[in-house]
């Protein structure tokens, strides 16, 4: 796959790779969701990332062709835990990318939350195969904002 400035490859997240995933969290969330209330400082988030989710999940990343992290997918389990881009990579095919490369490596199944109000994130997963199974009013989430969690199976 490639974007305008060339091939997009996936592979695995290394420690290295934390401040570039968190830069591409802080700046999804701040243009896709911007009605969130911030829960976390920058520094929090890149702590998190760094000790909680990248040595306890399997992330990958979207790399281009200068080497810039483009975006990341982290799956926890059967559970698509994170899936964010780059805003200036919205469209061209690397969230498909890392989704189909998630995909390949589940068992077959996958759920994932999203927020019901991120029609944008809504919009990709039901193009993609998951099915809203359940919504929630947000009591689960850091941010209680009212979720969906979806599912989708390789069987269809």
């Amino acid at each position: 796959m490639t974007t305008q400035g060339g091939p997009v490859t996936v592979r695995e997240a290394v420690p290295q790779d934390a401040e570039d995933v968190t830069r591409v969290l802080l700046a999804s969330r701040a243009a896709a969701l911007p009605y969130l209330p911030r829960v976390h400082s920058d520094a929090d988030t890149l702590a998190w990332i760094t000790h909680v989710l990248l040595p306890g999940s399997r992330v990958w990343v979207a790399e281009g062709p200068a080497g810039e992290i483009l975006g990341f997918a982290a799956l926890d389990g059967a559970e698509l835990d994170q899936l964010y881009l780059r805003p200036d990579t919205l469209r061209r095919g690397v969230g498909t990318r890392l989704l189909d490369h998630v995909k390949a490596s589940s068992a077959g199944e996958l759920s994932l939350y999203t927020f019901q109000r991120n029609t944008g994130a809504r919009a990709f997963y039901e193009r993609h195969g998951f099915t809203a199974v359940a919504y929630d009013d947000g009591s689960r989430n850091e941010e209680r904002e009212p979720d969906v969690r979806y599912r989708w199976t390789a069987a269809g």
